[in-house]
């Protein structure tokens, strides 16, 4: 981050701390309260000392009555006793307050987060690696609040002390002084320098540590196929470099962080030294009493402390503020396309699909889909083939609005999609995806995943339409079993077919089913067909599918290359037709 870009990381700051605004006025108002009685204490010290030496010249023998004893020294010990009470509770309050203020700062950054992935466009997260998010959401959130909960609290202490020592200084000695805030403006230029270029250093530090997260989550998820293609020692190799670009990252980061507060301290512990010196002779000289200049050092030695903490504090924070950047990075993205003020509803939605002239592209750059247009009727099959990267997928993501195309319209029972809330619109969808998705939880709970509110009986009933009520009941307990997609309780098929109750249960109006079939052995296929069968059984049926054996019933098949429809018609039509379609059909069923 360069140092013109820093602005916009505090004035962020601010707005996240804005609803706390008057919390803070009131943090700073008990810091002021409590430094300022601590700042009292060394002076009233001072003066009292002075009155004791004072006394103890007067009298002869060189004791003091017990009235005397009372005045000057019991009394003084009473207001300071009194004065340390009063500060503690104040700071206690400021201590209290922090960590409140702290926690909802944290909540509401969290929450908002949150709702930002909510209304994030799939675009993001096709762009973005998983690690790298959570490294963002996590441990950079975790981070600012961090320091919320114990920098901000110092950063007040540490400039109300500074604020009133130097007053106090100023008070009992300007010339003195002078000396004192010299060191002070050295040490200042010196955190000036090294906060600038820790904000830097950090800023690496969460970029790599980022970058090792997502190759964790990476190598974590591919471990089957590190073993079988036997890559332990090369991938143990690309973790262990990644792992020392991080830790070389992270020795800058901490050597700044920690390296400026002996730094500091050894300017301030030099003004001390050099302010003793002085006001020694100036005792000597009588200039100055022996009370005052206790009290002047005490001034010293607790404008140093703080300007330490300053120090460290200020780089704390430049750490917060690169975190800071990299989730503001997020909160930052273009969100989804806002819906319509009057959206409609489809009250009894019949599954009459239709692209016109759309045309479509991840970037404006780049366009896929130059001039689609089809119309799949209610209760038909529509087949989507086609090579590798023609767009098969795509088309689908574009029927429930995961992205948003870039002309033309497409309907749904002859309304335009973009006149439904998104919700409603993927209400009366069902998918059943090529790579399944399981969460850790019951079989019931996943087969009801899109009905929370169904029976037993109708998860029981959905089961057994989707042939895998025989398998659930084999398993230790039954619907009750708890399973994820990668705990490896059930076999890919397995979890197809609970996919498929998934959406028999839902029982939408349109269902797709997206190469629901490529990667489960010949008998488990015969099974998911036939569970397929019953789940476009009656609805609009979307079918992407390599294997052309699955979709020759299919009342119209696209064929697509490149990105676009360059065929559509009935299995026998396209066949006639002599082009892609007939040239896919032959290289499959050439024997």
């Amino acid at each position: 981050m360069t140092e013109t870009q820093q602005p916009s990381s505090i004035k962020r700051f601010l707005t996240l701390i804005e609803p706390e605004r008057s919390q803070f006025y009131l943090l700073a108002l008990c810091s002021l309260i409590s430094n300022t009685l601590v700042t009292a204490m060394p002076f009233i010290m001072g003066i009292a000392i002075d009155k004791l030496l004072t006394a103890l010249k007067k009298t002869s023998g060189g004791t003091l009555d017990t009235s005397t004893v009372q005045e000057l020294i019991i009394i003084p010990v009473a207001i300071l006793l009194i004065i340390a009470v009063v500060s503690a509770f104040f700071s206690y309050l400021q201590e209290r307050m922090m960590a409140s203020l702290s926690e909802n700062v944290t909540l509401r950054l969290r929450k908002e987060i949150t709702r930002k992935f909510k209304v994030l466009p799939m675009a993001f997260f096709d762009t973005h690696q998983v690690g790298d998010i959570l490294s963002r959401t996590t441990n950079d959130i975790n981070r600012i609040s961090e320091v919320l909960l114990t920098g901000i609290n110092q950063l007040f202490s540490s400039i109300v002390n500074i604020v009133l020592g130097i007053a106090m200084l100023l008070y009992i000695d300007i010339k003195l002084t002078g000396i004192v805030l010299l060191l002070i403006v050295v040490s200042s230029v010196v955190t000036t320098w090294v906060a600038s270029k820790n904000k830097t250093l950090a800023d690496k530090n969460q970029t790599e540590l980022g970058h090792l997260n997502n190759q964790v989550e990476e190598f974590f998820s591919g471990n089957l196929e590190i073993k079988t293609f036997n890559q332990q020692k090369n991938t143990a190799q690309i973790i262990d470099n990644t792992n020392q670009k991080h830790a070389k990252a992270f020795q800058n980061s901490q050597f700044f962080d920690f390296a400026i507060y002996p730094a500091i301290r050894f300017l301030n512990q030099l003004a001390f030294i050099t302010s003793a010196i002085v006001g020694a002779g100036m005792v000597i000289q009588g200039s100055m009493s022996i009370g005052i200049i206790q009290a002047y050092l005490q001034y010293v030695n607790q404008i140093s402390e703080p300007i330490t903490n300053f120090s460290y504090v200020i780089n704390a924070i430049q750490g917060a503020m690169a975190s800071l950047d990299r989730v503001s990075m997020i909160l930052d993205q273009t969100e989804e396309t806002a819906e319509v003020k009057t959206l409609e509803m489809i009250d009894n939605p019949q599954g009459d699909i239709a692209f016109h002239h759309v045309k479509f592209g991840y970037t404006s750059e780049k366009i896929l889909m130059e001039d689609v247009s089809f119309t799949a009727t209610s209760h038909q099959m529509v087949a989507i083939v086609g090579p590798t990267g023609a767009g098969k997928t795509t088309l689908v993501n574009l029927l429930m609005r995961f992205y948003e195309i870039n002309d033309g319209c497409i309907t749904y029972d002859g309304k335009d999609i973009t006149t439904l809330s998104r919700k409603h619109l993927r209400e009366m969808f069902g998918m059943v995806l090529q790579n399944t998705w399981l969460f850790e939880g019951t079989v019931a709970d996943n087969i009801a995943y899109g009905k929370k509110e169904a029976s037993r009986e109708e998860i029981e009933h959905a089961a057994k339409l989707a042939k895998c009520d025989h398998f659930i009941r084999t398993l230790p307990d039954g619907y009750d079993t708890i399973i994820s997609s990668e705990n490896g309780a059930l076999s890919q098929g397995q979890q197809q077919l609970l996919t498929i109750a998934r959406v028999i249960l839902a029982n939408p109006p349109v269902v797709i089913l997206d190469e629901a079939t490529s990667s489960v052995d010949t008998r488990t296929e015969v099974e998911i067909q036939t569970a397929m069968q019953t789940v476009t059984e009656g609805r609009t049926s979307f079918v992407i599918a390599h294997r052309l054996s699955t979709i020759k019933k299919a009342d119209l098949i696209l064929v697509m290359d490149a990105g676009t429809i360059v065929e559509q018609g009935t299995h026998l039509e396209l066949l006639q037709k002599k082009g892609l379609y007939a040239t896919l059909h032959q290289s499959q069923f050439s024997e």
